[in-house]
Formats: C-alpha cells, sequence, structure tokens
C-alpha cells in the first residue's frame, strides 16, 4: 500500500511540474521576444494545472482506500473459524449485590504461533475487594478485560461470577453487572449530557447530573457555553483526554454496576490530569468489586491486592 501512494504521488507530482515547466517555457520564450500578449492568460493556465490534476489525485486517493478495504478484506477471512458452541446449560443470572470473581486454570491464545497469552492463569477476587494485575505489555491484562466482558472465551478452565460460570450469564445479566473504563473512552457526536446517559438510557437527567457531579464533570462543563448540553464530535472531539476520560466515569457512576474493570485509565493523561482522574476514580470503587490493569505507579494507590502476570 506504501509503495502503490508514494509511486502515484510521485508520479502526479512529476506530471504536474512537467506541465508547468512547459508553461513556463512557452511562455516565457514569447515574453523574451516581446511576443507575450496577455500576462493574464500565463497566468491562468499555471494556476489551472492544479486543478487538472485534482481528478487524478481524487483517483489515485480513492485507489488507495481500494487497497486499504482489500487488506482490511482479507484480515477478515483469514481469521480462525469460530470455536465449537458450549454444550446447552440453564442461562442463569447472578444477584447485582456483591459480585465476586474467579479464573481457574484458564487458558486463551489469540495466535499459536505467539503462544498463550493465558497460560493457566488462577485467581479469585472476593466482593468488594480490589485486584491490580501487573506485569509488563503483552503479560495478558487486557486479556481477561475481554473474558470478562464476554468478548472472548477461554480455550478451557472456567471463570465464575460469584460461582456461576460467565458462560452460562445471559448476555444481558453480564452486562448489568460490568462497568469498564479503557485506555480511550468511546465518546460519540452528541452533547455531553447523551454521551454519559448512553451507560443507562432510562435515567432522569437528576440522575445523569449527580454522576456528573461524582466524576468531577460539572467542573469542566461550567466553562462551556452549554454546560452537560454542550456538543462534542465523534470520538470526543472538542474535549481533553481527562474531560473524555471524567465522562467514561460518569458513565460508570450512572450505571453503578457491582464489578469495575479499568483498562489503563489513565495511560495518556499528563500527571496533573492522571491525578484528578484517580480521585475519581477512587470515588467510583467505593463498594465495588475491582480489577485494575495499569503501569502507572499513581495508579497503585488503590491498594488492595496485585497479581504478577509475567508470561501470562
Amino acid at each position: 500500500m506504501l509503495r502503490v501512494a508514494f509511486l502515484s504521488s510521485v508520479a502526479l507530482d512529476l506530471a504536474m511540474a512537467l506541465a508547468m515547466i512547459v508553461i513556463a517555457l512557452r511562455y516565457g520564450g514569447q515574453a523574451a521576444s516581446g511576443g507575450l500578449a496577455s500576462p493574464g492568460s500565463a497566468l491562468f493556465e499555471l494556476l489551472l494545472v492544479a486543478e487538472f490534476f485534482a481528478p487524478l489525485r481524487a483517483f489515485a486517493a480513492a485507489y488507495q482506500e481500494r487497497f486499504h478495504a482489500a487488506a482490511a478484506a482479507t484480515a477478515l477471512t483469514a481469521l480462525p473459524p469460530l470455536p465449537a458452541p458450549a454444550p446447552e446449560r440453564p442461562v442463569r443470572t447472578v444477584a447485582a449485590r456483591g459480585v465476586s470473581v474467579a479464573f481457574d486454570h484458564v487458558f486463551f491464545t489469540w495466535d499459536a504461533a505467539r503462544g498463550p497469552a493465558l497460560a493457566g492463569l488462577s485467581f479469585r477476587v472476593p466482593a468488594g475487594e480490589t485486584l491490580i494485575l501487573v506485569g509488563p505489555s503483552g503479560a495478558g491484562k487486557s486479556t481477561v478485560m475481554e473474558i470478562l466482558l464476554g468478548f472472548v472465551r477461554p480455550d478451557s478452565g472456567r471463570v465464575t461470577f460469584n460461582g456461576a460460570d460467565i458462560a452460562t450469564l445471559v448476555p444481558q445479566a453480564l452486562s448489568r453487572l460490568t462497568a469498564w473504563i479503557g485506555q480511550q473512552p468511546t465518546l460519540f457526536a452528541g452533547s455531553i449530557r447523551d454521551n454519559i446517559r448512553f451507560a443507562r438510557p432510562e435515567a432522569t437527567d437528576d440522575e445523569v447530573a449527580e454522576a456528573a457531579h461524582m466524576a468531577r464533570v460539572e467542573s469542566f462543563a461550567a466553562t462551556l457555553p452549554l454546560g452537560l448540553d454542550t456538543q462534542v464530535g465523534e470520538g470526543g472531539y472538542g474535549l481533553s483526554g481527562g474531560q473524555a476520560q471524567r465522562v467514561a466515569i460518569a458513565r460508570a457512576f450512572l450505571k453503578n454496576a457491582p464489578l469495575l474493570l479499568l483498562d489503563e485509565p489513565t495511560l495518556h493523561l499528563d500527571p496533573a490530569t492522571e491525578a484528578e482522574v484517580l480521585e475519581s476514580l477512587k470515588r467510583l470503587t467505593i463498594g465495588r468489586t475491582v480489577i485494575l490493569a495499569s503501569h502507572s505507579s499513581a495508579a497503585h494507590g488503590f491498594g488492595g491486592r496485585r497479581l504478577d502476570m509475567r508470561a501470562g
């Protein structure tokens, strides 16, 4: 893709330069001999060169986008087949107060060539306690989060919530149990209020305002023209990284789920903003079961047990 992009860009630049040289030589010769009747015509043709090549540049860009799409399609078709469906079990839910989480000899592999991401991982987090996952990048911390969110299933071993196998939980029940805050929160085009309410669409304005207060969203919303009704762009355009992260924390306050998953929530923040976000997160963790994956030394101020996940 890079080769095609560079070659097409160079070819178009050379062609445009050649066209301008030809025009310059043509009218330059006429000017030197005193036969240039209209300097405006010469200037017009020079300016027209860029417009003449604009459709070719658009075509080249579309051609490169086609390469990107083809590469994405190839990657999708190369995905391994879905695992065999789990045997039918009674559908279960778990009480939403006090959730304990346990991993029992869990194995999981994303790519066989790179080895297992989790190799016999076992731990238990009692209800209301905090577990901090530590270890280098690639140790499997985010894989634990993916499993707990129900995005992937272990190759072997069991993951349980209050003793109930995660595979037996209906997706709606699993969603009600968990709140997740990642490295880059997903925000949508709309108002700040709408982005907070996304966690619980039936919430009242008073509940949204209370969640914004607990997450300190109102401290920066008060400086915006329309407060919580200020519009933000897709991906949180118009908000800083710390402000977007506080909107994500407000969502978690509004959802009020008993299990809180934090995956490097302060990774891209400066120290001052990180301290403010961590203060809001500490308020959020009160009374909840928390699993935190973070490299930040400040995040270790949460307390709780630490699990070294080196080598999965």
